[in-house]
C-alpha cells in the first residue's frame, strides 16, 4: 500500500505547443496531465542505474570488448555474446 506524498502547488511557464503535446500523451495513456508530467519528471530525476548497469557502462566505455561482438548476422551475434 503506497503512502500519500505531500504535494506542493507549483507553476511553470511552458510553450503552448508543449503543453498541448503533453495533454495529448496524457489522454493517450488515460492519465491526468498532472500525473503524466509528474511521472516523466520522477523518471528523469530518479533514473539511477544499478551496480550491474554501471559496470556494463564502464566496460563499454573502456573499449575492453570492442570487436568481440559479431553483428553480421543474428546467429553470429548470439554466438558472440554467449561465449
Amino acid at each position: 500500500m503506497e503512502t500519500t506524498k505531500e504535494r506542493r502547488l507549483t507553476a511553470f511557464r511552458l510553450r503552448v505547443d508543449l503543453v498541448e503535446r503533453l495533454k495529448q500523451e496524457a489522454r493517450r495513456e488515460n492519465r491526468s496531465l498532472n500525473n503524466y508530467v509528474e511521472t516523466i519528471l520522477m523518471d528523469a530525476a530518479y533514473c539511477q542505474p544499478n551496480a550491474e548497469t554501471l559496470e556494463a557502462i564502464e566496460e563499454a566505455r573502456s573499449g575492453k570488448f570492442a570487436g568481440v561482438v559479431d553483428t553480421s548476422t543474428l546467429e553470429a551475434f548470439i554466438k558472440s555474446i554467449e561465449g
